[in-house]
């Protein structure tokens, strides 16, 4: 009941009146631009082209009763937990002991840093080769998408705390476990919120371009092998709405799952919150 009122508080607020606003405008601008040929006797460039808003709801709204869309839904999902989940219960440790530890980040940089600028789409060929099943190499890809902004973020936010933190932690007398517990821990969880944020949101678009160049996986029949395997099935297939629709549904996925982790931030950094 109270994240009820929470969430009719957030949409009656002068915030979610104005992000309502701006939908509707931007959804009147969409369909009288898909439409213009038909109302305005011209058709507008590249805007005419795109199906109408009111097509697509009809569409989605067919959709909506095919268990193939949900199952979409569900492994692109999963798909992306499975990799983030991973991602940060590898990448948190691992860039606490790059910050805290200059033998570890001795060992450790250089590799990190020469594998990090490689888009994680530019693994998708080799890890269908390495890993035994499709369904393993898009894990492996979605992981690759957010495990190296976490412990960038990671790293940099544990590094930025003020010197004398430390110096007083250790004046009064504190193990490096305590120093390590209450004084960098605390401090670096702000920058794992930012970075897991973040790296969710490149989660979400590495496992969209993997389902489609991999075939959407294991279950790459129909419009079952994920969001992106729906979006190329429906490419070829020529429903253009339903591409919109898939696109869509990405974007609300993203949004809902950046959402999450900025309530659960919240919960956990609550000295951030605006008075």
């Amino acid at each position: 009941m109270n994240i009820t009122n929470r969430f009719k508080k957030k949409l009656l607020s002068e915030a979610g009146l104005r992000a309502a606003i701006s939908i509707i405008v931007f959804m009147v601008l969409w369909e009288v631009g898909a439409r213009s040929k038909e109302w305005l006797g011209f058709s507008l460039p590249w805007i005419g082209q795109v199906p109408a808003p009111s097509a697509v709801a009809k569409v989605w709204a067919g959709l909506l009763s095919d268990a193939g869309y949900w199952q979409s839904w569900y492994l692109s999902l999963f798909r992306v937990m499975a990799g983030f989940l991973v991602a940060m219960l590898i990448g948190i440790p691992f860039g606490l002991f790059m910050a805290v530890s200059k033998i570890f980040n001795g060992i450790a940089f250089p590799s990190f840093e020469i594998l990090r600028p490689i888009p994680p789409l530019a693994w998708v060929p080799i890890s269908i080769i390495f890993w035994p099943t499709q369904e393993l190499s898009i894990a492996f890809v979605t992981f690759l998408g957010a495990f190296f902004t976490i412990v960038i973020n990671v790293v940099g936010g544990a590094r930025s705390i003020d010197i004398r933190f430390f110096q007083s932690a250790q004046a009064m007398g504190s193990s490096q476990w305590d120093i390590f517990r209450r004084v960098v821990l605390p401090a670096t969880l702000p920058s794992i919120v930012v970075g897991s944020s973040v790296g969710m949101g490149i989660t979400w678009n590495v496992v969209v371009a993997a389902e489609m160049i991999s075939g959407g996986g294991s279950s790459s029949g129909g419009s079952g092998g994920g969001l992106g395997y729906f979006i190329w099935n429906s490419y070829v297939g020529g429903s253009y709405e339903q591409i919109v629709v898939g696109m869509i549904s990405i974007g609300i996925a993203g949004y809902a799952s950046s959402e999450l982790l900025r309530s659960m931030g919240g919960f956990f950094t609550p000295w951030l919150k605006k008075r």
